[in-house]
């Protein structure tokens, strides 16, 4: 059994196998999976658990390069936006369309499925190297 970090083996091994620029998404219960991408579903109930916890969980191992965020966020989740922001800080942020980001997430290696029911929790995270 693992001592520390994250237990879900699902996503233990998705990050474990990313690469250089490899994608990942975490998203609220709303968005849809496309087929053929990896689904982990975490959702338990509305709202749990919620996107930023899972953020935050996923920052603690995974390297990030960029992330990606819907235009919508900015003014349909204000506060959604201003966690993600201060759990992010100063990683390059990208930002696109919620169809674009749909589009975009047909090319992820995996989704992360949340119980957050608040419109545009959703984020593109996009690896990158520790040396």
């Amino acid at each position: 059994m693992k001592k520390n970090g994250i237990l879900n083996s699902e996503i233990s091994k998705v990050l474990a196998d990313l690469g250089h620029t490899d994608q990942i998404i975490i998203g609220d219960c709303g968005l849809p999976i496309p087929q053929g991408v990896k689904k982990i579903d975490l959702a338990l109930e509305i709202g749990e658990p919620k996107f930023i916890d899972v953020l935050n969980v996923v920052l603690k191992e995974m390297q990030i390069e960029k992330y990606f965020l819907a235009n919508e966020v900015k003014e349909k989740n204000k506060g959604q936006l201003e966690e993600i922001e201060k759990s992010m800080g100063k990683t390059e942020l990208e930002w696109l369309s919620h169809e674009e980001l749909k589009q975009q997430s047909q090319r992820v290696k995996a989704i992360i499925r949340t119980g957050e029911a608040t419109p545009y929790s959703n984020i593109i995270l996009q690896s990158g190297v520790i040396f």
